[in-house]
């Protein structure tokens, strides 16, 4: 990519594409384009086409996405299945169709089978069963990264497939049912400590495993590998380091500064009890991670203080 290349961003204003848009203009990249869902419906293959051909973007990072934690994705299983297909589909065949030069499709660590060998390796997928109640979105993930594989193999294209760990930072889902564990945590113990409640209570046993990737960080390894990757194999992204839910909200309640208790509710589903990418094909390609869990903590709390709770208050 040169500096006055054009690319899109997909989904510029979520999690990770947010970050990507200032990643690149911390690299002196300078023709981004983005658009918000009322400017482009993703789902709408009409819309998608007429804004590739008006276009013509050298390059996107496909970031945009249905996405939403445990009881989301059991709740809304068709919406999470049917709207990520047609997004994946539109972009994915609308980039083929208007020869953009290079694209970045964006996953999840959700693809992997539950009980997965440890850590995670990309060739043990489709080597087992899914987690039943994220099944939805990781069959249209492993679609859209099989379709880059596939574009590839048969046209010739330059499509890259990422697939990162949990992650975490600012502009973040913090609602307080549908958002992923770190900022339903994050939310529930800042209005615990604001409310001074005795007691936040968390999903499940508190004991499965999980592997957390600061969004910067996350933006910083995708734009690396599509200035440097020119192959046909997909990557994992994470740290290669693991914590506990039960250490997860303890170190979060001791950030935020809660001291009620913490309770555990056990009649809630855990999800799969471990996951924990191997990192090495990312490393071995020249990457790896920069920012630890306790201060991408509190750098997304700051930020959560300074934008999500300051904006419902109107300051």
């Amino acid at each position: 990519m040169k500096n006055d290349s054009k690319i899109y961003v997909a989904g510029h204003r979520g999690l990770v594409g947010s970050a990507i848009v200032r990643k690149l203009k911390e690299k002196n990249y300078t023709n981004i384009i983005g658009k918000t869902h009322s400017e482009l419906d993703l789902t709408n293959l009409l819309e998608v086409e007429e804004f590739f051909k008006k276009e013509k973007p050298e390059y996107v990072f496909l970031a945009a996405a249905k996405v939403g934690g445990i009881l989301a994705n059991s709740t809304y299983p068709a919406d999470f299945i049917y709207k990520n297909l047609q997004i994946q589909n539109n972009v994915i065949g609308m980039a083929y169709k208007y020869e953009v030069k290079k694209l970045m499709f964006l996953g999840s660590s959700c693809i992997y089978p539950k009980m997965c060998p440890q850590p995670i390796k990309e060739e043990y997928l489709l080597s087992g069963y899914l987690e039943e109640t994220n099944e939805a979105y990781a069959l249209a993930k492993i679609s859209g990264l099989k379709m880059c594989q596939f574009f590839n193999k048969q046209y010739g294209t330059k499509y890259i497939s990422v697939m990162p760990t949990n992650l975490y930072g600012p502009y973040d889902n913090f609602h307080p049912e549908n958002s992923h564990v770190m900022p339903a945590l994050i939310r529930r113990f800042h209005e615990a400590k604001d409310s001074n409640v005795p007691e936040v209570v968390v999903w499940g046993s508190g004991t499965p495993l999980r592997e957390f990737l600061y969004s910067e960080d996350m933006a910083d390894a995708c734009i690396y590998l599509m200035e440097t990757y020119k192959e046909n194999e997909f990557f994992n992204i994470g740290t290669g380091k693991e914590i506990s839910i039960r250490g997860l909200a303890e170190l979060i309640k001791k950030i935020i500064g809660y001291e009620g208790r913490l309770v555990f509710d056990f009649s809630k589903p855990d999800g799969t009890p471990r996951k924990l990418l191997d990192v090495s094909r990312l490393e071995a390609a020249g990457w790896t991670y920069k920012i630890e869990l306790k201060e991408g903590i509190k750098k997304t709390y700051k930020w959560f203080v300074e934008n999500y709770i300051n904006n419902q208050k109107g300051i």
